[in-house]
């Protein structure tokens, strides 16, 4: 199974590296190789992380360094949606995912 990356979470990567930018760039280099680690692991197992069913049914969930990556399974792939910061309003931000 092969998994892509929506424009969302496209851009919530490109804002998390942005942090990191101007941070700490090696923590930075870490995230993503983890963050990649963490698609193939998802890839391979795509019932690992948590079920986020309260916002969209097939939505789940894995956490990475203190944000989520939330993806959802379908027949040959799994698309990661957002990956965002556990810290956040998650309620606000999949307030429209059922609505897709």
């Amino acid at each position: 199974m092969e998994y892509l990356i929506a424009k969302e979470a496209s851009q919530d990567l490109d804002e998390i590296l942005d942090y990191f930018l101007v941070r700490n760039v090696n923590a930075g280099e870490r995230f993503i190789r983890e963050f990649n680690k963490k698609c193939q692991q998802i890839a391979q197992f795509p019932n690992i992380g948590r079920s986020y069913a309260n916002f969209n049914p097939s939505l789940r969930g894995i956490p990475l360094d203190g944000y989520i990556i939330f993806y959802q399974v379908f027949e040959e792939s799994v698309v990661i949606v957002r990956v965002v910061s556990g810290y956040r309003d998650l309620d606000s931000i999949f307030a429209d995912l059922g609505n897709e």
